[in-house]
């Protein structure tokens, strides 16, 4: 009996996982091919997997639908060059993607082979070689996010307060820039050269409730030890604002890499923009902003979110009891995710049609 109730119940949960895959299958509307899409495109140096996808698909975040890339895949893709050929193959039930590669020196219409102007492929093992400083494609252009990647933080309620402190400047000065020294208090590791300067967290609070919900501590600068002591020495390498006493340091975080496939939450999302960076009230296309989903909403590296502005509730005057109506929620844009903590993820607006500001909603695209 127990074993017919175990086979009972493994089928059953074979039956609920492929009804799962079936509705989310008919929940899925299809691909839409890009006005214009070329047949075949060669891929060249500065191009980036989003404006690729762009050149064939309506919705870039499908990249990996029209790739037909599995779970394992989507984690360690099959990365594209400059000098590959990427094909629009229209031959099968839905559209894809193939790779190719031009021959010699021939067009990209020799490489192509095969039937239907599409790429043959070989199933047999072989070797990629490539010189050394050539470099894939990246998701999206590596300037727009790199200031980003390690940076802003987000901290608990505690902030930096355990962190080293400038307790001093050079002569004495108020506030200090690059090339100048720095005296901090509290470096106890004196073979961390290379640390980043932030200045006191703040809170970001959440829209609706006004409450905190994690503390963001804005980077100001790059330091480099000099000599240890108490106070210790540090010269200041770079920075974005004035750095001045009360600042504290952090080591540098090794650089974060950019290349991941963009793509939709598993999960259902409902969250909202938090900040917008360095405090301005709007943005647009390429600017950075903060939401409030992070892990726990599971939300990850790479997820595409759509930003819609909130709709107005107005009073319906002419219904029985003078009715209040929320209007629908407009669609201006999306975002990009490639910083997540925990309740917290920066995103990189990558379209705008109207410009975005706090409070703003991100959803599912």
């Amino acid at each position: 009996m127990k074993k017919f109730s175990t086979q009972i119940l493994a089928l059953a949960v074979s039956l609920s996982a492929t009804l799962g895959a079936v509705a989310m299958a008919q929940s899925t509307p299809p691909l839409e091919i890009a006005k214009d899409a070329p047949d075949r495109y060669v891929v060249v140096k500065g191009d980036t997997l989003w404006d690729i996808s762009g050149r064939f698909l309506q919705k870039p975040w499908r990249w990996p639908e029209i790739w037909q890339l599995n779970r394992e895949q989507i984690k360690d893709p099959h990365w594209i060059y400059p000098g590959d050929v990427v094909y629009l193959d229209q031959s099968g039930a839905s559209p894809r993607l193939r790779l190719g590669r031009r021959v010699g020196g021939g067009s990209s219409a020799d490489a192509a082979g095969g039937a239907g102007g599409l790429p043959t492929e070989r199933l047999s093992p072989r070797v990629r070689s490539q010189p050394l400083d050539r470099e894939a494609i990246p998701t999206i252009r590596s300037t727009d996010i790199e200031a980003f990647l390690n940076r802003p933080l987000v901290v608990d309620e505690q902030g930096l307060k355990s962190h080293p402190r400038i307790v001093g400047t050079q002569e004495g000065r108020v506030n200090i820039t690059r090339g100048e020294l720095a005296y901090v208090r509290g470096i106890a590791d004196s073979s961390v050269t290379d640390w980043y300067v932030y200045r006191s967290a703040k809170p970001l609070l959440d829209p609706d409730t006004r409450k905190p919900i994690a503390y963001e501590a804005m980077f100001v600068g790059t330091a480099k030890f000099e000599r240890g002591g108490d106070p210790a020495t540090v010269r200041i390498v770079g920075n974005t604002e004035e750095i001045g006493v009360g600042d504290r340091l952090m080591p540098a975080e090794r650089a974060m890499p950019t290349n991941y496939v963009p793509r939709p939450p598993e999960g259902s999302v409902d969250g909202r923009i938090v900040s917008v960076y360095r405090g301005v009230t709007q943005v647009g296309r390429n600017n950075v902003v903060a939401v409030n989903v992070g892990k726990g909403a599971g939300i990850e590296i790479g997820n595409v979110l759509a930003i819609k502005h909130r709709g107005n509730v107005v009073t319906d005057r002419e219904a029985a009891k003078s009715e209040k109506v929320k209007l629908p929620d407009e669609s201006v844009g999306h975002l990009l995710v490639f910083r997540v903590f925990d309740k917290i993820a920066y995103g990189l607006v990558m379209d705008a049609s109207q410009p975005i500001a706090v409070g703003d909603v991100v959803s599912n695209p």
